[in-house]
């Protein structure tokens, strides 16, 4: 019997610093946007470069080491789930969001050049 689960693994770059919240009792929320990119070349021969972007969100334990080690530029690779959440504005508009919630996160790649 085939058993389906919800798994994502991501590598991609991050295109901001993690946002990280702290909650009740200890607990932290960091939440980032990653970048993935595929290359393909289309009709016409010509080679192109597609980029998607993913809102992740980390807890716990894993939202400290984001905040600690995670900077905008950073290659990252990512074991998660994806969500769906949805909530009402307060205009009254509802919204839907597609988030990944990260298990694990590994620093790829050397870190972002400093800006100077």
């Amino acid at each position: 019997m085939n058993t389906l689960r919800n798994n994502v693994k991501l590598i991609g770059r991050l295109g901001q610093d993690p946002e990280v919240r702290n909650l009740e009792k200890d607990n932290k929320v960091a939440t980032f946007s990653l970048a993935t990119s595929d290359n393909f070349t289309d009709k016409d021969g010509n080679k192109k470069e597609a980029t998607e972007w993913h809102n992740i969100v980390a807890w716990g334990n894993l939202a400290g080491i984001c905040e600690k080690y995670l900077k905008k530029g950073r290659e990252v690779a990512i074991d998660g789930r994806i969500t769906y959440r949805n909530w009402e504005d307060k205009n009254g508009t509802k919204h839907t969001t597609t988030e990944i919630v990260a298990n694990e996160i590994l620093m790829v790649g050397d870190k972002p050049a400093a800006k100077e």
